[in-house]
């Protein structure tokens, strides 16, 4: 499955931005990856580059009102989505305001990574990590220990 991840902005802090690299590059073992970081001056601007930048595939957004998953239930998630057709699935993490209401209603799922309020450089090297490891529970390989 295709993996299409969107971020406003990219991550400033040097271990956010290794943890990425690293993670990004892991993730390309099991699924095709496409970045694409957008910017806007308002948080609508924002919301309407994410929405631009997805196209035609389902949008999973993270975000604090969405569902919360184990590695295992995001492994499950990820196959399910991949067996019922879609080939690719584009994740937006949204900008220090979040994302606009429009663009929550119009999304296939909200996915929140934590209760926590993560800084945003965080929250995309958290996202990156859950996504490689939910592709390794899916393959079946170690790197999982639940």
């Amino acid at each position: 499955m295709r993996l299409h991840l969107i971020t406003v902005g990219e991550p400033k802090l040097a271990y956010a931005r290794a943890g990425w690299d690293e993670y990004e590059k892991r993730l390309r073992r099991y699924h095709k990856v496409q970045v694409t970081r957008v910017s806007g001056k308002t948080q609508a601007a924002e919301s309407e580059a994410v929405a631009r930048a997805a196209g035609k595939a389902p949008l999973i957004l993270l975000d604090p009102r969405g569902q919360q998953f184990t590695s295992e239930q995001l492994a499950q998630y990820l196959d399910a989505q991949a067996l019922g057709g879609h080939g690719e699935l584009a994740l937006a993490i949204g900008g220090p305001d979040g994302h606009t209401e429009p663009l929550r209603q119009q999304a296939h799922h909200l996915w929140s990574l934590s209760r926590l309020t993560l800084p945003h450089d965080l929250a995309m090297l958290v996202m990156t990590e859950a996504l490689y490891r939910a592709a390794t529970i899916s393959a079946g390989e170690p790197y999982h220990r639940g």
